[in-house]
């Protein structure tokens, strides 16, 4: 089987909002967002308390949220301080809510 030899090229919004989906593709992840954006900052112990999980998992999420840049962080030893990164969830908000226009006409599919 031969592979085709051309290079699929994807816009920067394309390459952004595969990032976002894949960031909140998780429940917890969605669920520490929700949390961040109801309020200002919260701290890892706190996300802990509201989200019945081990520690090391939180983290994992926090960091898959961190390197999509949906949220930052500020280490305040021994703490961590999390928060929504403005600029990247409205950047997301728009991607987002291009892609599924309730008035976009769609194919009526047969099936």
């Amino acid at each position: 089987m031969q592979r085709s030899l051309f290079k699929v090229e994807y816009s920067e919004e394309e390459e952004s909002m595969a990032a976002f989906a894949k960031a909140i593709s998780h429940p917890v992840r969605i669920k520490i967002l929700k949390l961040l954006a109801s309020q200002e900052c919260c701290f890892t112990g706190e996300l802990t308390e509201l989200i019945p999980m081990a520690q090391s998992t939180i983290s994992q999420h926090l960091k898959a949220l961190l390197d999509a840049g949906l949220i930052q962080g500020e280490i305040n030893p021994p703490k961590v301080r999390y928060c929504i990164k403005s600029e990247n969830w409205l950047k997301a908000c728009h991607i987002f809510s291009d892609f599924f226009k309730p008035d976009q006409p769609l194919c009526d599919c047969p099936i």
